[in-house]
């Protein structure tokens, strides 16, 4: 045993052996990931920078590090090497974007296979494929609605995680998706007319519209950032299927505010990644968009977000937010 231990210590203690031993981690273990953007602002912030379980899912066929290219053919037809247990509703879940499979994204899965989704301006209404009883044995009476003669729940998830929030930055998502059906964009919602929503009524093509509907597929995952507002996500392009599961969050080992004055003020050319609120924070009466402003958040750009590091993300997302 000691000469096998011994052979060991000078393998890992070579290049080669490095080499060898951090790719394992990475391809079956852990994988190091930061937050790009704001999607998930309040829970997980742009500058996280944390390490993903990539074993919680299954074990995913590996992919050269940052090059994203894989290393071995897709045996088993569903993106992994080792199946394994699917997502779960509420789980932050890793994938691979699916119109760009060499991008990961960062979203909590609100609804799995069979699942019904009516969304509307400031409400998520999810009919849970387990049916009715289900829903009435495991969520409070004022959280179910009756429509087309169903139960939903609405909005399951806010009250247990604080960072879920609707605060727009720039249009509202809700109109932005019915002009994205309009324009005949691909969106993964359809517009409908809900008898007895609480919610406002829009007008396409002479119908009224208060809601987008979907079905979740067998095996898929709808993925939608904890700041719903500001998300570019499954509303979008549509549920994702297992095969591109990666891995669950586990653990921010560093946490950096590194965002410019500009792209926190004005966004990128579709207003994606602004931040006013944040600049109000900073900057208190002062006008944002003023010198004095930029000044001030200059002088704290690349600070470290203390109070984040080291936290693990199941416990983090439970918490009020820092910002």
């Amino acid at each position: 045993m000691k000469k096998v231990l011994h052979g060991f210590g000078r393998f890992a203690n070579s290049w080669t052996g490095t080499i060898i031993i951090v790719l394992f981690l990475i391809f079956f273990v852990a994988q190091s990931f930061v937050i790009p953007s704001g999607s998930m602002k309040r829970t997980q912030l742009i500058g996280d920078f944390l390490f993903a379980k990539k074993f919680s899912y299954g074990i995913p066929t590996p992919h050269l590090p940052w090059l994203e290219i894989p290393l071995l053919p897709d045996f088993n037809g569903n993106g992994h090497l080792i199946e394994g247990p699917r997502p779960q509703r509420e789980d932050i879940v890793i994938f691979r974007y699916p119109k760009n499979n060499q991008i990961h994204y960062v979203k909590r899965c609100v609804a799995v296979g069979g699942d019904e989704i009516l969304y509307a301006d400031k409400k998520l209404l999810i009919h849970f494929h387990e049916g009715d009883a289900y829903m009435k044995a495991n969520y409070p009476e004022e959280k179910l609605v009756s429509l087309r003669g169903k139960l939903w729940v609405e909005n399951p998830y806010m009250e247990k995680y604080p960072g879920i929030q609707y605060v727009p930055e720039t249009v509202n998502l809700f109109e932005t998706l019915l002009s994205y059906y309009v324009y005949n964009k691909d969106i993964d919602m359809t517009p409908v007319y809900v008898q007895g929503l609480d919610a406002p009524t829009h007008e396409i093509a002479g119908k009224g519209i208060n809601a987008l509907y979907t079905k979740v597929e067998d095996d898929h995952y709808y993925m939608i950032g904890d700041n719903r507002d500001n998300s570019n996500d499954s509303r979008f392009w549509g549920a994702i299927p297992y095969r591109l599961i990666v891995g669950k969050p586990w653990l921010n080992y560093m946490s950096l505010e590194h965002r410019s004055y500009e792209s926190v003020l004005n966004g990128d050319e579709y207003g994606g990644g602004r931040d006013n609120a944040q600049l109000r924070r900073i900057c208190g009466d002062t006008p944002i968009d003023s010198p004095a402003c930029e000044e001030l958040w200059n002088k704290q750009r690349y600070t470290i977000r203390w109070e984040r590091v080291g936290r693990r993300i199941d416990t983090l997302q439970n918490e009020p937010p820092t910002e």
